[in-house]
C-alpha cells in the first residue's frame, strides 16, 4: 500500500459542487467530465461524482491546513456549516468538521506533527 491517493464525494449537482470546491481549495479541476471532476490538492486527489448518496455519516477525510481557525471561517462563509467545531485532540493537533452544501463532511486538520516527507 502506498497510502491515500483519492477521496471521492458524491454530489447531486456536479457543476455547483465543482464551482464550490474550486473556491474552497482555490484551484481549478485538472480533469472535468460529466461523470467525474478531479482536483489535485497537495499531491492528493479530490474527486466529485454525480451519483451515490452524500452523507454526514461514515468516513471523515481531513484536509491539512496551517491555520484551522481561519480556514473553518473561510469555508463556512462559502456555504458550509460547522458539524464539529475546532477541537484540540492533543499534542497541538486540532480538527474540525464542516458539512458541505451537498451533504458531505469536509474535515480540516492542523497537525504540526505531520511529516510530508513520509508521503509516498
Amino acid at each position: 500500500m502506498l497510502g491515500l491517493r483519492t477521496v471521492i464525494y458524491p454530489v447531486a449537482d456536479l457543476a455547483a459542487a465543482t464551482a464550490w470546491y474550486q473556491q474552497v481549495f482555490q484551484t481549478a479541476p485538472y480533469f472535468e467530465q460529466p461523470f467525474y471532476v478531479g482536483f489535485s490538492i497537495g499531491g492528493f486527489e479530490l474527486g466529485l461524482v454525480p451519483d451515490g448518496q452524500p452523507s454526514l455519516d461514515g468516513q471523515v477525510v481531513y484536509w491539512g491546513t496551517g491555520d484551522i481557525e481561519s480556514e473553518v471561517e473561510r469555508v463556512r462563509v462559502l456555504g458550509a456549516h460547522i458539524v464539529a467545531p475546532v477541537t484540540d485532540v492533543g499534542d497541538g493537533i486540532r480538527v474540525a468538521s464542516l458539512a458541505d452544501p451537498f451533504g458531505n463532511v469536509l474535515g480540516l486538520i492542523e497537525n504540526p506533527l505531520f511529516d510530508a516527507a513520509q508521503v509516498r
